[in-house]
């Protein structure tokens, strides 16, 4: 195999796909990228068989053939390569032993000679026999990302909640994480009808991908999926993943539209003086935001070691004085990823969640309070 390309194109391709290389594997073929040009174009692939990535670059193939090359000393070796044309050639007749690849990686006057694997002993992207898709621009993808993958769990231990809910259903797109303090929601209308269907989609999956999208309006993302798998398409690059296999929680069961207090209030201002409260919280200091909503003037306190805080922001209230207290990082997350300029915040009394929503419910993030009587 001989290919020749741009430095700046083989950064950019290898970058993608790296994100499929696992960190740590009893096979130590699945620590490769496999180089693929063995067609008319030029195609790198890393798989952890959870997660897949494959990603096209141009370049001229002068022979065919194919190589997988450790991930880490390619990836450094490529992104410390001048800025010129690199040259990757593989020869069997420069095969070392049964089980290495010479491969010869050339820039200007930079030459490396490194041992690859056979390509054929790479495990491949399972082939998705598709049975539905959905298109949202890349854009949209990414901010529903952005605006839902903080309240995914970072724990094990229950395997849901570390993934998100894709539920399609009357053509909108709704995704829907939570941690067990928190439900976050974000809902997208459809351009084409498509069956109503339900699956669970890793977080690390969403969180590569938010990193590879490109994020323009106008570039389309094609979702399709099977029983067991999703298929992203975007941008010469497809990513395969596996779906988190159970039922989703039953979150229709969780959330009201009963409250007996409803706010609204510039989101700006509230989200700068939680921010500032948290001044006096150290890591890990579960100390609650105190909160006392009155009829124009929602009065914010913290206190904890360090000192205490309290600010008074203007609000405009319908319904019952409230006094509830909320761990300060779930609100900051929530204000920080809603664009409008003010939030209505809807509550019932000091043990139920509150609700942040927009009128159409394009987006839902629902708070669990904290008991400060005990924690204060």
């Amino acid at each position: 195999m001989k290919i020749t390309c741009s430095k700046s194109n083989l950064v950019k391709g290898v970058s993608i796909v790296s994100k499929a290389v696992p960190s740590k594997t009893t096979m130590p073929i699945l620590e490769c990228i496999l180089i693929d040009a063995t067609t008319d174009i030029i195609k790198l692939t890393a798989n952890d068989m959870e997660l897949g990535i494959m990603t096209e670059i141009s370049g001229d193939i002068i022979d065919r053939g194919m190589i997988a090359i450790d991930a880490k000393i390619f990836s450094e070796i490529v992104r410390k390569l001048p800025d010129n044309e690199v040259s990757i050639e593989t020869d069997d007749r420069l095969q070392t032993t049964l089980d290495n690849l010479q491969t010869v990686i050339t820039c200007e006057k930079a030459k490396f000679d490194i041992a690859g694997k056979p390509g054929d002993e790479f495990a491949y992207l399972p082939i998705i026999e598709k049975e539905d898709s959905i298109e949202i621009s890349q854009f949209t993808l990414k901010e529903v990302i952005r605006q839902t993958i903080f309240s995914i769990s970072d724990s094990e231990s229950n395997k849901l909640m570390t993934g998100e809910l894709f539920d399609i259903s009357d053509n909108i797109l709704k995704v829907v994480s939570l941690d067990g303090h928190r439900i976050s929601i974000r809902k997208v209308p459809l351009k084409k009808s498509v069956a109503d269907r339900k699956l669970v989609v890793p977080g690390k999956t969403l969180i590569e991908i938010s990193k590879i999208l490109s994020g323009e309006a106008e570039n389309v993302v094609s979702i399709s999926y099977t029983k067991n798998h999703i298929v992203f398409e975007f941008d010469n690059t497809i990513v395969v993943s596996r779906l988190i296999e159970g039922e989703y929680f039953r979150i229709d069961q969780m959330l009201s539209s009963d409250y007996e207090t409803k706010v609204r209030i510039n989101k700006k201002e509230l989200l700068s003086c939680i921010d500032r409260a948290t001044l006096l919280v150290k890591e890990g200091d579960k100390k609650p935001i105190i909160i006392n909503i009155g009829d124009e003037l929602m009065e914010l306190k913290i206190k904890s070691q360090i000192g205490s805080m309290n600010e008074e922001i203007m609000i405009t209230k319908e319904g019952k004085d409230l006094l509830i207290g909320f761990n300060p990082k779930f609100l900051i997350d929530a204000l920080r990823v809603i664009d409008d300029e003010e939030v209505t915040i809807y509550l019932m009394n000091a043990k139920a969640p509150c609700f942040i929503k927009d009128d159409a419910e394009s987006y839902v993030y629902l708070i669990l309070p904290v008991n400060f009587n005990s924690a204060a």
